[in-house]
């Protein structure tokens, strides 16, 4: 298997330009970015096919299959821009410790 993949955590800084709304927007631009036009979900494919523009392209299968079983939460083998959302805020610690305040802002700005 390939070194570790080093994740370092832009989300927070992110939030802070954007505001809540506005990184919701970008996550939703990346799961279309990566998504299989077809089936409206990343796939093994698309995020194969996808790696470079992530900076990952020295990913092996293994660790693909791995990604998106980390972030499958229905099973279907694959990710919906909720699961993609979600998987990307559960590998920013610093946006979960402040999901709370970061929620309450979006809504407030629904509204």
């Amino acid at each position: 298997m390939a070194d570790a993949i080093v994740f370092e955590d832009f989300f927070p800084a992110m939030v802070d330009k954007l505001g809540a709304e506005g990184f919701m927007k970008e996550l939703c631009n990346g799961f279309r970015l990566l998504m299989d036009g077809e089936k409206g979900m990343i796939t093994f494919e698309s995020l194969k096919r996808n790696l470079a523009l992530l900076g990952l392209q020295d990913m092996d299968d293994d660790e693909v299959v791995c990604m998106l079983r980390e972030g499958d939460l229905n099973g279907d083998g694959g990710l919906d821009e909720m699961e993609f959302c979600t998987l990307m805020f559960r590998l920013s610690p610093a946006l979960m410790k402040s999901s709370k305040s970061l929620l309450e802002e979006a809504l407030v700005t629904e509204m």
